[in-house]
């Protein structure tokens, strides 16, 4: 009997935690990560509770910001919050909005980390 399969199971064995050790410790630095994001969605967006949702949302989600109807008919705003959370929402105000609306784009600017959160919760403004 030869001891060298096994002793090559065993090492196998051992680096296999920490490859996963290693994903868990970047998603969670990507986790830690905070990001800041301005916004701006155009369509159909006012008069169809955009504001409303997008403030549940935000808080299903986890982030915090603001968002308002502007007088050219869009709606702006800022989410913060950890980088895979912004993300999310990121999508959703591109792709989902409220039941009602149509969008039509939405533009992010000023996109960049932050060490510090500038808001304690996600409201709409007026």
């Amino acid at each position: 009997m030869c001891p060298l399969p096994s002793l090559a199971a065993a090492v196998a064995a051992s680096r296999t935690p920490l490859r996963l050790l290693g994903r868990g410790l970047a998603a969670m630095s990507a986790a830690r990560r905070l990001k800041s994001v301005d916004y701006e969605v155009f369509g159909r967006v006012q008069g169809v509770c955009f504001r409303m949702y997008t403030e549940d949302e935000a808080r299903k989600i986890g982030v915090v910001g603001w968002v308002k109807n502007t007088s050219k008919g869009t709606v702006t705003g800022q989410v913060q919050g950890p980088e895979e959370k912004v993300n999310s929402m990121m999508s959703w105000l591109s792709k989902v909005g409220s039941p009602s609306s149509r969008i039509d784009r939405t533009n992010f600017s000023n996109e960049k980390t932050i060490s510090q959160l500038d808001y304690s919760n996600f409201s709409i403004r007026y």
